[in-house]
Protein backbone atom coordinates (compact mmCIF):
# COMPACT_ATOMS: atom_id res chain seq x y z
CA UNK A 1 0.00 0.00 0.00
CA UNK A 2 2.88 2.43 0.75
CA UNK A 3 4.18 1.93 -2.80
CA UNK A 4 0.79 3.03 -4.14
CA UNK A 5 0.86 6.13 -1.94
CA UNK A 6 4.39 6.96 -3.09
CA UNK A 7 3.31 6.51 -6.72
CA UNK A 8 0.27 8.73 -6.17
CA UNK A 9 2.53 11.41 -4.69
CA UNK A 10 4.78 11.29 -7.77
CA UNK A 11 1.77 11.57 -10.07
CA UNK A 12 0.46 14.50 -8.05
CA UNK A 13 3.82 16.26 -8.49
CA UNK A 14 3.59 15.64 -12.22
CA UNK A 15 0.02 16.98 -12.29
CA UNK A 16 1.17 20.26 -10.70
CA UNK A 17 2.85 21.12 -13.98
CA UNK A 18 -0.27 20.34 -16.03
CA UNK A 19 -3.50 21.55 -14.34
CA UNK A 20 -5.67 19.62 -16.80
CA UNK A 21 -4.49 16.43 -15.13
CA UNK A 22 -5.76 17.45 -11.67
CA UNK A 23 -9.08 15.55 -12.08
CA UNK A 24 -7.11 12.44 -13.01
CA UNK A 25 -4.96 12.76 -9.90
CA UNK A 26 -8.02 13.29 -7.73
CA UNK A 27 -9.66 10.25 -9.34
CA UNK A 28 -6.59 8.18 -8.51
CA UNK A 29 -6.65 9.27 -4.88
CA UNK A 30 -10.33 8.36 -4.61
CA UNK A 31 -9.68 5.02 -6.30
CA UNK A 32 -6.88 4.25 -3.83
CA UNK A 33 -9.29 4.80 -0.94
CA UNK A 34 -11.96 2.65 -2.62
CA UNK A 35 -9.43 -0.15 -3.17
CA UNK A 36 -8.57 -0.05 0.54
CA UNK A 37 -12.25 -0.16 1.54
CA UNK A 38 -13.05 -3.05 -0.83
CA UNK A 39 -10.00 -4.92 0.42
CA UNK A 40 -11.01 -4.44 4.04
CA UNK A 41 -14.58 -5.58 3.38
CA UNK A 42 -13.30 -8.63 1.50
CA UNK A 43 -11.00 -9.59 4.37
CA UNK A 44 -13.82 -9.24 6.87
CA UNK A 45 -16.15 -11.35 4.76
CA UNK A 46 -13.49 -14.05 4.38
CA UNK A 47 -12.93 -14.03 8.15
CA UNK A 48 -16.66 -14.42 8.76
CA UNK A 49 -16.72 -17.25 6.20
CA UNK A 50 -13.98 -19.11 8.08
CA UNK A 51 -15.77 -18.60 11.41
CA UNK A 52 -19.03 -19.96 10.00
CA UNK A 53 -17.19 -22.99 8.63
CA UNK A 54 -15.65 -23.65 12.05
CA UNK A 55 -19.04 -23.33 13.73
CA UNK A 56 -20.62 -25.70 11.20
CA UNK A 57 -17.79 -28.21 11.75
CA UNK A 58 -18.36 -28.00 15.50
CA UNK A 59 -22.08 -28.65 15.02
CA UNK A 60 -21.36 -31.66 12.82
CA UNK A 61 -18.93 -33.05 15.42
CA UNK A 62 -21.56 -32.63 18.12
CA UNK A 63 -24.11 -34.26 15.82
CA UNK A 64 -21.80 -37.23 15.35
CA UNK A 65 -21.26 -37.60 19.11
CA UNK A 66 -25.01 -37.60 19.74
CA UNK A 67 -25.62 -40.02 16.87
CA UNK A 68 -22.98 -42.42 18.19
CA UNK A 69 -24.61 -42.31 21.63
CA UNK A 70 -28.02 -42.97 20.08
CA UNK A 71 -26.62 -45.87 18.11
CA UNK A 72 -24.98 -47.33 21.25
CA UNK A 73 -28.28 -47.04 23.11
CA UNK A 74 -30.08 -48.79 20.25
CA UNK A 75 -27.59 -51.64 20.32
CA UNK A 76 -27.84 -51.90 24.09
CA UNK A 77 -31.64 -52.07 24.07
CA UNK A 78 -31.55 -54.63 21.28
CA UNK A 79 -29.20 -56.82 23.29
CA UNK A 80 -31.36 -56.47 26.39
CA UNK A 81 -34.35 -57.55 24.33
CA UNK A 82 -32.59 -60.78 23.45
CA UNK A 83 -32.22 -61.81 27.08
CA UNK A 84 -34.23 -64.87 27.93
CA UNK A 85 -35.15 -63.78 31.42
CA UNK A 86 -37.46 -60.83 31.71
CA UNK A 87 -38.07 -58.89 34.88
CA UNK A 88 -39.29 -55.44 35.84
CA UNK A 89 -35.79 -54.07 36.38
CA UNK A 90 -34.66 -55.18 32.92
CA UNK A 91 -37.75 -53.70 31.31
CA UNK A 92 -37.26 -50.36 33.11
CA UNK A 93 -33.64 -50.39 32.05
CA UNK A 94 -34.65 -51.09 28.44
CA UNK A 95 -37.27 -48.32 28.47
CA UNK A 96 -34.74 -45.86 29.89
CA UNK A 97 -32.29 -46.49 27.05
CA UNK A 98 -35.04 -46.44 24.42
CA UNK A 99 -36.15 -43.03 25.70
CA UNK A 100 -32.55 -41.83 25.70
CA UNK A 101 -32.14 -43.07 22.15
CA UNK A 102 -35.22 -41.12 21.06
CA UNK A 103 -33.92 -38.00 22.82
CA UNK A 104 -30.64 -38.30 20.93
CA UNK A 105 -32.54 -38.81 17.67
CA UNK A 106 -34.47 -35.56 18.25
CA UNK A 107 -31.31 -33.69 19.26
CA UNK A 108 -29.44 -34.84 16.16
CA UNK A 109 -32.26 -33.58 13.93
CA UNK A 110 -31.95 -30.15 15.53
CA UNK A 111 -28.15 -30.20 15.30
CA UNK A 112 -28.31 -31.22 11.65
CA UNK A 113 -30.64 -28.32 10.92
CA UNK A 114 -28.37 -25.86 12.75
CA UNK A 115 -25.29 -27.17 10.90
CA UNK A 116 -27.03 -26.72 7.55
CA UNK A 117 -28.00 -23.16 8.52
CA UNK A 118 -24.38 -22.37 9.40
CA UNK A 119 -23.23 -23.82 6.09
CA UNK A 120 -25.75 -21.63 4.27
CA UNK A 121 -24.45 -18.58 6.16
CA UNK A 122 -20.89 -19.60 5.27
CA UNK A 123 -21.85 -19.85 1.59
CA UNK A 124 -23.46 -16.40 1.72
CA UNK A 125 -20.30 -14.94 3.27
CA UNK A 126 -18.25 -16.58 0.55
CA UNK A 127 -20.39 -14.96 -2.13
CA UNK A 128 -20.00 -11.60 -0.38
CA UNK A 129 -16.24 -12.02 -0.14
CA UNK A 130 -16.02 -12.95 -3.82
CA UNK A 131 -17.93 -9.79 -4.79
CA UNK A 132 -15.62 -7.63 -2.66
CA UNK A 133 -12.56 -9.35 -4.13
CA UNK A 134 -13.77 -8.79 -7.69
CA UNK A 135 -14.56 -5.17 -6.86
CA UNK A 136 -11.08 -4.75 -5.39
CA UNK A 137 -9.42 -6.16 -8.50
CA UNK A 138 -11.46 -3.96 -10.83
CA UNK A 139 -10.74 -0.88 -8.72
CA UNK A 140 -7.01 -1.68 -8.76
CA UNK A 141 -7.17 -2.06 -12.55
CA UNK A 142 -8.99 1.28 -12.70
CA UNK A 143 -6.24 2.88 -10.63
CA UNK A 144 -3.50 1.56 -12.90
CA UNK A 145 -5.32 2.43 -16.13
CA UNK A 146 -6.10 5.91 -14.81
CA UNK A 147 -2.44 6.43 -13.94
CA UNK A 148 -1.54 5.75 -17.56
CA UNK A 149 -3.34 9.01 -18.35
CA UNK A 150 -0.65 10.90 -16.45
CA UNK A 151 2.07 9.27 -18.52
CA UNK A 152 0.41 9.56 -21.91
CA UNK A 153 -1.82 12.59 -21.47
CA UNK A 154 -4.63 10.74 -23.26
CA UNK A 155 -8.02 11.08 -21.58
CA UNK A 156 -9.19 7.79 -23.10
CA UNK A 157 -7.26 5.97 -20.37
CA UNK A 158 -8.94 8.10 -17.71
CA UNK A 159 -12.38 7.26 -19.14
CA UNK A 160 -11.47 3.57 -19.34
CA UNK A 161 -10.31 3.74 -15.71
CA UNK A 162 -13.60 5.36 -14.71
CA UNK A 163 -15.51 2.59 -16.48
CA UNK A 164 -13.50 -0.08 -14.69
CA UNK A 165 -14.03 1.77 -11.40
CA UNK A 166 -17.78 1.91 -11.97
CA UNK A 167 -17.94 -1.82 -12.60
CA UNK A 168 -15.74 -2.42 -9.55
CA UNK A 169 -17.99 -0.27 -7.38
CA UNK A 170 -21.08 -2.13 -8.57
CA UNK A 171 -19.39 -5.46 -7.79
CA UNK A 172 -18.22 -4.39 -4.33
CA UNK A 173 -21.52 -2.66 -3.64
CA UNK A 174 -23.44 -5.79 -4.51
CA UNK A 175 -21.45 -7.54 -1.79
CA UNK A 176 -23.02 -5.17 0.73
CA UNK A 177 -26.50 -6.05 -0.51
CA UNK A 178 -26.11 -9.80 -0.15
CA UNK A 179 -27.59 -11.29 3.00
Amino acid sequence: MSEEIHELHEHAEHAKHDPTLAPVTLTMAILAVLVAVASLMGHRAHTEEVLKQAQASDKWAYYQAKDIRRHADDIFTSQLGMEVTKNDAAEKFTEKYKAESERYRDETKKLESEAHELEAERDAEQKKANRFDLGEVLLEIALVVTSITLMTGKKAFWLLGLLSAAIGLVSAGSGLLLQ
